[in-house]
């Protein structure tokens, strides 16, 4: 690599380094944890939790985990991506190195993992209903957590830029469960043709 080259990207990183320290120091010094709004991003990272330990099917509970993680993961890397880009943020945070942690690793993906659930205990249709629940969270919810200032949009970004974001997370989530329900309905079937009688 270039010295030029090394010198510019380890100044990035610097900034990087920069901003989340301007992040910690802000967090810190409007005490955000003392704020309601703080507590109700708490609320929306516990509460979705809990509410899950019991209404998930427990039979079905490594399906639906790994779908809620592969919504998890996908969801992650889109909001990382925005917030990167400058798309949006969240001025409280409940953990300042993760902004969307609540909505990110709780309240999104448990929305989602239960409409799932929903949809394959009565043989419902995934693409519609995963389409109205994401229309619910991008045009409803987001309003109403930007209005009261839990999240902050910026530049062009609007609600139907989120739509679109979530269908694409439902849709990764959605071809990651099936390829691995692929996978292990063929190995199944290889182990049983395998298997004396």
């Amino acid at each position: 690599m270039a010295e030029n080259q090394i010198k510019e990207f380890d100044q990035i990183v610097k900034m990087g380094e920069q901003a989340q320290k301007a992040l910690n120091e802000y967090w810190l010094d409007f005490a955000l944890y003392t704020s309601f709004e703080y507590w109700l991003m708490v609320s929306l990272l516990i509460v979705p939790l809990i509410y899950l330990f019991f209404k998930i099917d427990k039979s079905q509970i490594f399906l639906m985990g790994f779908y809620g993680y592969s919504v998890h993961m996908a969801f992650g890397y889109m909001d990382l991506y925005t917030k990167n880009s400058g798309f949006l943020n969240y001025p409280f945070p409940v953990i300042p190195m993760l902004p969307g942690l609540s909505l990110d690793s709780s309240f999104v993906p448990v929305i989602f993992m239960l409409v799932y659930q929903w949809v394959l205990k009565h043989k419902k249709n995934y693409i519609i209903y995963m389409t109205i629940t994401s229309a619910f969270l991008a045009f409803i919810f987001k309003p109403i957590i930007v209005t009261i200032g839990l999240i902050r949009l910026y530049g062009n970004t609007n609600y139907l830029y989120l739509f679109l974001a979530y269908l694409l997370v439902i849709t990764i989530a959605k071809f990651l469960t099936n390829v691995f329900l692929w996978m292990e309905k063929k190995h199944n079937n290889t182990n049983t043709k395998s298997q004396p009688e």
